[in-house]
């Protein structure tokens, strides 16, 4: 029997005004990324709480993508300042965890960036294949 290539696990979260609206570009534009990415769509980026991170990553998801507009371009004006601050707790808590820092990853997408989505989630899946499985995974 063939061993099958490890494939990881990602859950994104990306805000409704931009990241969002920037994967459906990379998918309406047939931009070829890997398919490792489930897509959980939030209202803004700062919405996104450190425990949500640490409950996907410690129930089996390989790493998490959070996806949030460009400083300066929040929908909710300060949003993302918001998560930027979160993601700085989030690398604490991975510590705690025994988890990665490439686990986690915060970029800024927007709405007319299909080919950076697509190209940070091709980036964050061969990170996460020279990684491993998370600890996590049953």
């Amino acid at each position: 029997m063939e061993e099958q290539e490890y494939e990881p696990l990602i859950v994104g979260f990306l805000c409704n005004w931009c990241s969002y609206a920037g994967a459906d570009l990379a998918g309406t534009s047939r931009i070829q990324y890997p398919p490792n990415i489930r897509v959980i769509r939030v209202m803004c980026s700062g919405m996104v709480h450190p425990n949500l991170v640490i409950n996907a990553l410690t129930k089996g998801a390989d790493g998490v993508l959070m996806c949030g507009c460009h400083p300066g371009d929040c929908h909710y004006l300060e949003g993302n300042l918001i998560a930027e601050k979160r993601a700085e707790a989030i690398d604490l808590m991975l510590e705690d965890f025994g988890l990665e820092p490439e686990r986690f990853r915060l970029e800024w997408v927007s709405a007319s960036e299909g080919d950076k989505f697509a190209r940070v989630v091709k980036e964050m899946t061969d990170a996460l294949k020279q990684l491993g499985p998370s600890p996590y995974k049953t």
